[in-house]
């Protein structure tokens, strides 16, 4: 019984020793995913954490020493491939791991470069930038098409491009040479008036000799034009143009205004004549199209018979109904501008020769004498007409900047508007 006692108590030792050994939390191995390593006698280490189970005592308990350390080691070997395959040792024929705690394996068989996508990152997709990308490829592709389609509609409509261009510079070179001489006062030139009139005057007869099968004069006195069949785009060039032409016809009446001498137009009285005369002629821009837009809409080409001309007086008395409501609008702005025209309005009161003395007798804005020197509610004295211009376009003293009025009569100023009015 002694020896057995023994006997056990060195079986116990030898299990305990074996223990120490096999309990490793890291065991080190080869990589069997480093696909880049030279073929070889190469040798990789890989660090890979794995628990091994304890082997309980012979006398039922368990033991409690710390964990070991196992290293494993493994060469590479070339296969008969020429690329290097790994293997790696088994820690005994008869063991299982098991996980304790929070220790965790670690695989090295996924690729090293794998990028993750931000957008999966964030779990939002950025769907904006891939349409935009999308639509950008899209255009590059149809570009050579889009370009072959441009050149065959330019071509097409050579004729309409080329005067509707024209037609646009010649209100844009018309309309600021008017605002300057407008802004010269006395110092404007008659000769350049006179020339603005006749190049109005000539472009508007050529327009109306190069198209006279289509009779688009007509439109102006709330007839429509001679243009078979009157479809949607030929109602648009013959508005388009139309529209144009009274700009033409309004514009060349301010050209007549300032070649009028100051002796029976006053400055301040041709300011309320251009406002006036600009008032005037947006309303009637905006009665010019009717008859035109009311033929297309009451002959309904789609359709035959009764439902055709029923659907087409319905269009066309809804027609009516929007431009009654804009006409009702110009109406209220037309009767101000001619409340303003017929009264005799003044820019502040009428100055001393004390006050222009004090000032320096000098005009702050033309930097000439006082003409008829106007004192503003700040004080400041600047003459007249000066004071006039500037009050067009600004509602504060050009000295201060204290307001002096609450409205802005934008017309007095010779401008005309840019609004194309095609409905």
């Amino acid at each position: 019984m002694k020896q057995r006692s023994q006997y056990d108590r060195g079986n116990s030792y030898e299990n305990r020793r074996a223990l120490k050994l096999r309990e490793s939390p890291i065991v080190m191995q080869t990589n069997s995913s480093e696909e880049n390593t030279p073929s070889g006698n190469g040798l990789s280490l890989t660090l890979q954490p794995e628990r091994l189970p304890r082997t309980p005592n012979t006398d039922g308990s368990n033991t409690s020493e710390p964990d070991d350390v196992r290293v494993s080691m493994t060469g590479l070997s070339t296969g008969p491939s020429g690329r290097p395959a790994s293997r790696r040792a088994r820690a005994g024929s008869h063991s299982h791991s098991h996980s304790h705690g929070h220790s965790r394996p670690h695989s090295h068989h996924e690729p090293e470069n794998e990028s993750i996508d931000p957008d999966l990152e964030s779990g939002e997709p950025s769907t904006s930038f891939s349409e935009f990308r999308y639509l950008f490829r899209w255009i590059q592709k149809s570009l050579p098409f889009i370009i072959i389609l441009s050149a065959k509609l330019i071509i097409q409509h050579a004729l309409g491009l080329a005067v509707g261009i024209g037609l646009f510079t010649t209100f844009l070179y018309v309309n600021k040479n008017i605002q300057t001489q407008v802004f010269l006062q006395d110092r404007r030139s008659k000769l350049q008036c006179v020339w603005l009139l006749l190049f109005l005057t000539s472009s508007t007869l050529l327009l109306y000799y190069t198209f006279l099968s289509d009779a688009l004069y007509y439109c102006l006195i709330f007839m429509s034009p001679s243009i078979e069949p009157l479809g949607f785009w030929e109602v648009l060039w013959a508005v388009g143009v139309t529209n144009s032409v009274v700009k033409f016809i309004f514009m060349g009446l301010k050209c007549l205004i300032l070649i009028l001498p100051p002796s029976m137009a006053a400055y301040r009285t041709q300011g309320k004549w251009f406002m006036m005369t600009e008032e005037v002629g947006q309303v009637y821009q905006a009665v010019v199209p009717m008859p035109t837009w009311f033929r297309f809409l009451v002959t309904y080409q789609e359709m035959d018979g009764r439902t055709g001309l029923t659907l087409g007086i319905l269009l066309a008395l809804g027609y009516l109904i929007l431009k009654l409501l804009e006409l009702y609008g110009q109406w209220g702005s037309l009767q101000k501008t001619t409340s303003i025209f017929f009264s005799n309005e003044h820019s502040g009161a009428a100055a001393t020769k004390s006050q222009c003395a004090d000032a320096g007798d000098v005009c702050p804005i033309c930097q000439a004498e006082y003409r008829e020197p106007r004192v503003l509610l700040c004080q400041h004295i600047f003459c007249e007409e000066c004071v006039a211009l500037w009050l067009n376009q600004e509602k504060t003293c050009p000295l201060c900047r204290t307001v002096i009025t609450d409205k802005v009569h934008k017309w007095k100023n010779g401008a005309t508007s840019a609004y194309l009015q095609i409905y």
